[in-house]
């Protein structure tokens, strides 16, 4: 059997920011991955592993100081946008040519 919910989230002004915050950092993170094994593709280079983009965009990105403002969210949701387009090499960006 297969049950199906509906709901509304209603955030109220603070929790709004965060959520904006947090989006817009995985966005950002997700948009770097896809660059980076696009990058690699074009090159003709292996495509970065999942531990490489981590540390790429996530951990080194956080100490330069274009992007320090990714440590204000959780580094979960970032891992999971690079997981999203980077953990699995098999799917991602198409095959190549």
């Amino acid at each position: 059997m297969q049950l199906r919910y509906a709901f509304r989230l209603d955030p109220g002004p603070g929790q709004r920011v965060a959520l904006a915050r947090a989006f817009g950092c995985a966005r950002v993170v997700y948009n770097d991955a896809v660059a980076a094994r696009e990058r690699a593709r074009r090159e003709g280079a292996a495509f970065p592993s999942a531990g490489a983009l981590s540390k790429m965009l996530i951990t080194e990105a956080k100490q330069g100081r274009e992007r320090q403002w990714l440590s204000e969210v959780s580094a979960v949701i970032l891992r999971g946008q690079r997981e999203r387009h980077g953990g699995r090499d098999d799917q991602c960006a198409g095959p190549r040519t």
